[in-house]
């Protein structure tokens, strides 16, 4: 394996402060698209302005000169996007005692898990936070403001968490889920599964998320058909839309009754989220929902990384081309497919515009080293990452062997030292 190291976030052209798009033109030269085309590709104010042939494009829209980052050897790809985050809890496997949830230690934890994302290629996060309870909306707090000393690097949205929401308990929940909106919280969540009245907690996300107009997203395993079933009939029709995950227990039903679920959710409209490298604190982690079955009843499914090291997942690596590796590799869908959902299926499960490396289009792009998608899912380690039309982050990967007869006789490739300038 190839020692490999993150670098800090910087702008090629060297003068873009954070939270501004870069409206100066960047060039990236003689990189590889999916169709095999090798071209140019020229961005500005935050989209890509055009893209042609190797060579063939110079100059940025106002005639001022590019600056250039050569792609030689990348594969260029609409970047993904992470739609199942836990900031609040990543990074923490490692932990003595109980989880600290001080401001500074989730503002920390928070922060470095999104550059972690970001440095795979995530450009877009939505992060599933706790609220009530021991913590108050304290944490909430502390993961909105990494979301403000992130922007300009990576987009970060919140999805407030509550544990229950009926009976006497649910009161202060609910007080507390009001709250975390008006705070900032842009998506509704929780797990429903936690609270003793399942079908009262939906109820209240719901009538919650329709007076603000969000979007709701909740955490449930879906093992129980009939819970699953009413779940989507009260879905249906809400909007901004309503996601669920992971439901690794529609993969442990019938497949007939997890057949007759998916017809449900489909005629909903309801989005799935699954989670194969792994569960979450709020999640079973024993196994992954089937995704073919319900790609096929007509559901949209997207895939998100689940737990980032914490002790739900210790290993989590948060990497969305995992999550798509895995889905070609364990599920058997083609590799176009597979990184589909974490890449365009993923950002409009995110409410984001659709990204293609064609003019006109947001510059938010992922380049790996690589030369085909499925060589790029198998062995992704170079990555250079654009948000907004600037170069946010890059890893760069070096692989040596000691010097024999096969590698000078057969010339055989090597992952190079040269870097994108």
């Amino acid at each position: 394996m190839p020692d490999s190291q993150q670098q800090p976030p910087h702008s090629a052209s060297g003068h873009s402060a954070p939270g501004q798009t870069d409206t100066a033109a960047l060039l990236l030269c003689g990189t590889r698209l999916t169709d095999g085309r090798t071209v140019d590709v020229r961005l500005g104010g935050g989209r890509i302005e055009a893209v042609g042939t190797a060579g063939s494009l110079a100059a940025g829209a106002s005639g001022a000169r590019a600056a250039k980052v050569d792609l030689d050897g990348y594969l260029l790809l609409p970047a993904p996007a992470e739609v199942h985050a836990h900031g609040d809890t990543a990074l923490a496997a490692d932990g003595h005692g109980p989880l600290a949830y001080d401001d500074r230690a989730v503002q920390r934890r928070a922060t470095e898990a999104a550059l972690l994302q970001l440095g795979h290629g995530a450009t877009a996060l939505r992060s599933h936070v706790r609220v009530g309870d021991v913590q108050g909306l304290d944490a909430l707090t502390a993961v909105l403001e990494a979301r403000r000393s992130l922007r300009g690097l990576v987009e970060l949205a919140t999805v407030a968490m509550p544990r229950v929401l009926t009976g006497a308990a649910g009161a202060d929940g609910l007080a507390m889920l009001r709250d975390a909106l008006k705070m900032g919280a842009s998506v509704v969540g929780g797990c429903p599964d936690a609270d003793p009245d399942p079908t009262g907690y939906v109820e209240a996300v719901l009538e919650l998320a329709s007076e603000h107009g969000c979007p709701v997203d909740l955490h449930t395993d879906a093992a129980d058909p009939a819970r699953l079933a009413r779940l989507a009939a009260m879905a249906g029709g809400l909007r901004p839309g309503v996601t669920l995950g992971p439901c690794g227990g529609l993969g442990r039903l019938p497949s007939e009754v997890a057949s007759r679920a998916a017809d449900r959710l489909a005629a909903a409209g309801v989005t799935v989220v699954c989670l194969p490298q792994g569960g979450c604190g709020s999640a079973d982690r024993r196994g992954t929902a089937p995704v073919r079955l319900l790609r096929a009843a007509g559901v949209r499914v997207t895939a998100g990384s689940g737990a980032l090291r914490d002790v739900s997942n210790p290993v989590g690596r948060g990497d969305p081309l995992e999550a798509a590796y895995l889905l070609a590799s364990r599920c058997g869908l083609r590799p176009e497919d597979a990184y589909d959902m974490v890449s365009r299926t993923a950002r409009a499960a995110l409410g984001l515009p659709e990204v293609r490396v064609e003019a006109g289009f947001p510059a938010e792009l992922l380049a790996v080293r690589g030369d085909r998608l499925s060589g790029v899912l198998s062995l992704a380690y170079s990555r250079v990452v654009i948000h907004r039309g600037r170069v946010v982050a890059r890893t760069s990967a070096v692989r040596e062997y000691c010097d024999s007869a096969a590698e000078s006789g057969l010339e055989l490739p090597r992952q190079g030292r040269e870097e994108p300038s």
